[in-house]
Order: structure tokens, then sequence, then C-alpha cells
């Protein structure tokens, strides 16, 4: 009994002291950070953030740091978390900015969307007499202004109000020859045979003649009718319009066809618009055009494109579109300017992007889209139509996809944009390099990589922020000996350097054909450049 006592007793004692034991363990695991105290409380588990892994530089070098710095160009470099270095498969072809830096630079996205492009074309134009509206009141006899009873350009006339009388020999001998046939035909009325038909035809002929000479029905009525030929002839105005040249003086004498009035029917009248050579395929006959004028700026006309001529003014570069205009009250003037706006539509909805978002080099064109939180994807597309805020995307976006609308510059030149879009496939190009010469990208290691190399300072220019260098053979470049100028990434790099100098220098690709110095070092003046100096580190200092 005393024996089973004593055993129940120790196997307590051990109990309270190996829960002792895993208490106090558990403690001080909590105390450094182990798991176990997850692992002892499984329905709260904490909350695990994100490790920091480093630093890297804001520009895409290949240089990293395990605490927070500034590059030699004063920017800071970008925090790298577990779970987001930029081997990931997601980061191929993207470009990646700090959270903090998104919100600085007021980056704005939106999503391309299908929408109908509604385009108003603009251009400037003239008021232009209708061309078919314009009379000319020439007399087809030679003759002698007897009498102007309108005697003043720019004057209102009606159709049938006399413009002026004229005299002509040759006027008053076709108008008797014409009633001596007439009266002889009266007389040979009961005749009839052979002598009837001759003066019938006489008396034919010479009508026709006065009727060749703009004669009106009325005149002739009152000479065939009278037997009596006037001194004088009275034209009158072929329609209503307006006087816009008079030629005819009293007395003066005119020839056959000289045109001595010009009257103009504005009723209605043409607007000549120059549309831009660029905007001209979207312009089709038959559309309506607004029209405004300096002169009514509370009033707009509307008309209808008549006509697209088919020439181009070379030194302009437009072409011209003709808008036939009503014209009530006469307020359109001719050669008055106006504002013409063209309407134009597209085919129907397509996807389109605010213009404010595409990056225009000229060769290419590109839009920034975000595929996360901090990181965009720059793409290369194809437009079509363009309206006053949107242009329609043919390749490259699709449906719903958020685009950057604002500070995409800001982006680019954040984050070197053309470093990231150099691999979209276009080819390296050049030969080996000369002296003198950088190797051409897409050689062995040449482009996004960091390479270094020892020289001696052959000349530095600190205006223009470069150094020429003499330089030992570069190994990952594959280049021999030679002398070459470097771009210094930031001014201070060069100060202190003089001609002769020996140093060991960083430097990288910034963009095709473009080396950059991103680290320097002096070295002593007794190690030979070309020769690495032990444990020789080009950041050493920065």
């Amino acid at each position: 009994m005393n024996k089973g006592a004593g055993l129940t007793i120790g196997v307590i004692a051990v109990a309270v002291a190996a829960g002792s034991g895993y208490w106090l363990g558990g403690r001080g695991g909590a105390s450094h950070g182990d798991a176990a105290q997850v692992a002892s409380a499984p329905a709260e588990p904490a909350k695990k953030e994100k490790k920091l892994l480093f630093y890297r530089n804001p520009m895409g070098l290949p240089d990293t740091s395990p605490t927070p710095k500034k590059d030699p160009m004063g920017m800071d470099y970008i925090a790298v978390y577990e779970g987001e270095t930029d081997d990931e498969p997601t980061a191929a072809n993207q470009i990646k900015i700090s959270t903090e830096k998104v919100q600085k630079l007021g980056v704005r996205t939106e999503a391309a969307q299908l929408r109908v492009l509604d385009k108003v074309v603009r251009a400037a134009g003239r008021i232009e007499p209708d061309e078919r509206r314009i009379y000319a009141i020439s007399p087809k006899f030679e003759g002698y202004v007897e009498r102007l009873h309108v005697n003043v350009t720019g004057q209102s006339v009606g159709k049938g109000q006399p413009l002026f009388e004229v005299y002509s020999p040759e006027l008053v001998s076709a108008q008797r020859e014409y009633a001596i046939a007439a009266q002889g035909v009266e007389s040979l009325k009961e005749a009839g045979g052979q002598a009837r038909d001759g003066m019938k035809q006489l008396a034919d002929s010479s009508l026709l003649r006065l009727k060749n000479w703009d004669i009106s029905e009325e005149q002739v009525k009152a000479l065939a009718k009278s037997g009596e030929a006037r001194r004088t002839l009275t034209f009158r105005s072929p329609v209503s319009g307006i006087v816009t040249e008079k030629k005819a003086l009293q007395g003066m004498r005119f020839m056959p066809g000289e045109a001595l009035y010009q009257v103009a029917d504005l009723s209605a009248v043409w607007v000549v618009a120059d549309v831009f050579e660029q905007d001209i395929g979207q312009v089709r006959t038959g559309a309506k055009a607004k029209v405004r004028i300096n002169a009514y700026p509370d009033k707009i006309f509307e008309g209808t494109i008549s006509y697209v001529y088919p020439t181009l003014n070379a030194q302009t570069r437009t072409v011209p579109v003709r808008i036939e205009l009503a014209n009530p009250g006469l307020l359109l003037k001719p050669s008055m300017f106006a504002q013409v706006e063209l309407p134009v539509g597209t085919k129907g909805q397509v996807v389109t992007v605010p213009t404010s978002a595409v990056i225009d080099s000229g060769a290419r064109q590109i839009v920034l889209i975000q595929q996360g939180e901090g990181r965009f994807e720059p793409r290369e597309i194809k437009l079509g139509a363009r309206s006053d805020n949107h242009v329609e995307v043919l390749e490259g976006v699709r449906d719903g996809e958020q685009v950057v609308v604002a500070a995409n510059f800001l982006i680019d030149a954040e984050s070197n944009l053309k470093a990231a879009v150099g691999g979209f496939g276009h080819a390296a190009h050049g030969a080996a390099p000369k002296e003198g010469q950088a190797a051409a990208p897409g050689q062995p290691g040449a482009k996004g990589a960091s390479h270094q190399a020892e020289g001696t300072v052959d000349g530095v220019d600190a205006a223009a922020g470069t150094i020429s260098l003499n330089h030992g053979p570069v190994a990952s470049l594959k280049w021999p000996a030679m002398t070459m100028e470097f771009k210094a990434a930031n001014a201070s790099l060069l100060q202190g350097m003089k001609p002769g100098a020996k140093v060991a220098v960083e430097f990288v690709e910034r963009q095709p054909g473009e080396w950059v110095i991103t680290a320097l070092k002096p070295l002593p003046a007794n190690q030979g450049a070309g020769t690495p100096a032990a444990g020789a580190n080009p950041h050493a200092g920065h």
C-alpha cells in the first residue's frame, strides 16, 4: 500500500515537472518567434507578416541593399518582400513600382471599353456664291448703251426688272426686216402658192435671228403687231438677285459677247471648308454640317455636304469640301469666314481607351496595363479611328482591361520604360565593337547586366556628363581593351576626375548603344589599368 502510494506520488511529480517544462519552453519559444505559440493556440492563428528580403535599385540595375538607401540620382530603393521577387513568372515584361511612389506620381487608371466613336471634324471655311446661280448679261450684237436703269454694283434686282437699254443699227435692221416679212405674209395670205411660202420663210428666219439675239417674246409680238421697229432694246434681269458686277456705262460702245452686268442669286450659298488631309477619309457627301459665323454668334446654320473636291492644296495639306446652305434674309455674305463642324461616325462599337493613355514615340504606340498593385505591363498597340477624347484600339488591349490614363509618362521616366519594352522582339544589330565604340546590344551580357572594368581616364566633359576611358578587356562583354566614352549616372561621379587617373568602374547598357557608369572608384597610381585589383569593388565608398 505504501509502496503503491509512493509510485503514484512519483508519477504525479514527473507529470508536474514535465508540464512546467513545456510551459517554460512555450514562453521561451514565443519570445524568440518560434511557431510553438501558434501550435499551442490553433483556434487563433497569428497573422504572419511578409518577410522583407532586400531593397532593389529603382532603375532596374543589378544592385540590392539590405537597408534603405538612395541611388546616385537620389531615388529611393524599392522594398522587395517574400513572394514578390522579380524572377516570378508574372513579373516578365512588367514594370514594378512601390505603392508609395504610385500614389506620389498620381497614377490613375481607367478601363478600356466598347463605345461608338462620335467625332466632329472642325474646319475653317468661307462663304461663296452658288456658281450655278450666277448670270452674266452679254449682248450678242454690237451696239451702244443708251440708258442705264440699274447703275450701281450691289443693287438688288428682281426677275424681269430692266437693267439697261441699247441702240444697235444691226438690231434696228433686223427688226425692219422681220416687220416687212410679216406684212408680206399677211398680204399674200389670199394668194397662196410659192410666193406666200417664200415670204413666210423670210419672216421665220428674221424672227429666229431676233430670238437668237435674246429679244423677248413680248417685244417680238409688239413688233409684229405694230410693224414698226423700235430704236432701242431693253435688257432685263434673268433672275432675282444682287448685281455683283457692272461694266456698262452710259453711252459706251460694246462688242458682241461683252459682259455688261453680272447678277448673283444669293438665296442659297456655298460654304467651302478646308478639311485636313488626315480627316478627309471620314467625310461623306450627304452628311449634315453645322456652320457658325462670327457676325452671328447666336445662330447656327445647317447645311448638307454636297461635294468633296478631288484635289489637295499642297501648301495647307487640306481638301476643299462644299456645303450647300440656305440663306434666308441674305445674312450670309460672300467671302465671310465660317467655322464648320462635320460630324462623322465609325462602324459601331469598338474597343477604346482615352487618348491620354497612349505613349506615342512615332515608331510605336504603347499603353501601360495595370496587372496588380504597383505592377504595370507595357503593351504595344495598333490604333484606329480617333474622337476628341478617345482612340480606337485595333490590337493589344481587350475590353475591361485597366490602362493608365494619368502619370504614364512619369512611370516611363521612373522605371526606364525603354529597357522594359526592349524585349518586344526587336533583333539586335551591329557588328563587333571597333576601337572607341560600344558593343551592339544583343552580344553576350550586353543587355540589362552590370559589367566591371579598370582603366585610365582619357578625358572628362562635366557639362555633357561624359567620361572617356581607356579600359582593359571586359570579359562579360568579350570586349578587348579600347578607348570609349561613357555617360555618368550622376554628375557627382565625375567630381575630382582628371585625365590620367586610374579608376575601377561598374557600368550598364541603359539603352542600345548607351553605356552608363553607375559606380566609380579611384585606384592607386601604381596599379596598372586593365589588371583587376585584389578585392576591388567599384561600389566602395558609394
